[in-house]
């Protein structure tokens, strides 16, 4: 019986990606590897969005290929996802021994192909082909979560592909047009995963807030996004509700109503800027202003105050001036984000802004990475210390990923909280009071029970 490991880089979207293939490869007998020295089949699956992500697997792709020509000659190694599709034949011209590519739309052929790679060790599968429609999209959207959940949160992916042509990013060219799953499918998903255990989902798309335009009819004035909200927050068994990526595009009136309507909807967006400029707005494509920008965070937070926002944000984009640069930070310091993820551009191919002019000089990126970035961990350290002294909700998640003998799970406006406690815990919504903080961590004392003064208190977030 052949294993396999599968290390994955890059975002949400690619994580719930690797589990669907795993799935489909226990299904046909594989074992999962408990790491990649152990197993027959090691696949790295790659995001594009950023060019620091490429060069990660590249570099371990590399130092794979080397090990195992010493050790494990027969091993079968391999790309999936976006990078994958991106670059195709160039990865194993590139890196000798690699023998499988596949492409985003050629997951649910992952099995097919192993089979003929480990019968044929010479055999080598390059496969980026787009098929026509969305067949491969809803095969691979299907497979169910391999065995018991990992957990007591999961990742539920309910569309692929990407309409918006951001002139930065490269997944429109990766991932597709948008193709979205019906509702009844996502929701019946769900209702399996919570009775399995899971008491927390997250929805995942490239702009989940896209989520069935042009198939989904609008309903009482509810997008079919909001329409898939209401379904799954009907369900029995889960407690919270998750998205990630959206787009403020999608921020309408019932989104927006849908925070204070819907107790099981996380108090949490994550809202990417990109910057706080018009002019650069505009030429990235994103499709608003800094002022409509502040106005989708005004009417969140007054939806619901205790709503927890992030944000992404990137420096040096081609022409990006000083001025530029800090109407970014003047957003920044009005928006106030929880936290922030920072980007330094990267020119990704057969994308429109690798070939703009003015492109920035790395020191300057590099100037301005470290002035955002300190302006962004200035205000989130300022947002987690007011957290010291209240009680606050959280859904144990499990054990510390740093600290195992400890347990940690998640305020509903996405803030870690580290506490002493049992493993009989995991999976509950419990109260803490938080006594001190860390570095984006909050830590909490489970003797002390009480809402009273919970910044969440008016809902079981």
């Amino acid at each position: 019986m052949p294993s396999v490991f599968i290390k994955t880089y890059g975002c949400q979207m690619n994580e719930r990606d690797s589990e669907a293939v795993l799935a489909q490869l226990a299904a046909r007998g594989y074992a999962m590897a408990a790491s990649e020295a152990e197993a027959d089949v090691v696949l790295l699956n790659t995001c594009s969005v950023r060019d620091l992500a490429e060069q990660k697997a590249i570099h371990k792709m590399e130092s794979l290929v080397g090990t195992s020509r010493k050790h494990r000659p027969d091993t079968v190694l391999g790309f999936l996802g976006c990078m994958a599709q991106s670059r195709g034949s160039e990865l194993p011209a590139k890196i000798p021994g690699v023998r499988l590519v596949l492409g985003t739309q050629k997951a649910h052929r992952t099995g097919d192909y192993l089979d003929t790679l480990l019968a044929n060790r010479d055999a080598t599968v390059v496969d980026t082909a787009v098929e026509a429609g969305s067949e491969s999209a809803i095969r691979e959207h299907t497979v169910p979560h391999a065995g018991q959940p990992r957990g007591v949160t999961a990742f539920v992916s309910i569309m692929q592909g990407c309409n918006q042509h951001c002139t930065f990013c490269i997944v429109p060219f990766t991932r597709g047009e948008e193709r979205s799953r019906p509702i009844a499918e996502i929701v019946d998903e769900c209702r399996d995963l919570a009775s399995r255990g899971v008491r927390e989902v997250t929805l995942l798309g490239q702009i989940v807030t896209s989520y069935g335009r042009r198939l989904i009819p609008v309903q009482e004035g509810r997008s079919p996004f909001v329409q898939l909200l209401d379904a799954v927050h009907d369900l029995e068994g889960i407690e919270r509700i998750r998205f990630t990526s959206p787009h403020p595009k999608g921020y309408g009136e019932d989104l927006v109503e849908a925070y204070a309507r819907l107790p099981k909807l996380a108090p949490s967006a994550h809202l990417p800027l990109q910057s706080g400029s018009d002019r650069l707005l505009k030429a990235m494509h994103r499709g608003y202003t800094r002022e409509r920008y502040l106005g989708i965070l005004e009417r969140l937070r007054t939806a619901r105050p205790d709503i927890g926002l992030s944000t992404d944000l990137i420096v040096g984009f081609p022409g990006e001036t000083e001025q530029d640069f800090e109407d970014t930070l003047d957003v920044v310091r009005k928006a106030e984000f929880d936290q922030a993820y920072i980007f330094k551009y990267s020119p990704r191919r057969d994308t429109p802004a690798a070939s703009m002019p003015d492109q920035i000089p790395q020191d300057v990126r590099e100037d301005r990475n470290h002035r955002l970035l300190t302006l962004v961990n200035e205000i989130g350290a300022r947002k987690y210390e007011a957290f010291v002294g209240r009680t606050t909700r959280i859904l144990v998640e499990g054990p510390s990923r740093k600290n195992p003998a400890r347990l940690e799970g998640r305020t509903g406006c996405n803030k870690i909280v580290v506490f002493e406690g049992a493993d009989r815990h995991i999976g509950e919504l419990m109260d803490l009071r938080i006594t001190r903080v860390g570095s984006f961590t909050l830590y909490g004392d489970p003797a002390v029970i009480g809402m009273e003064d919970s910044p969440e208190a008016s809902t079981p977030a």
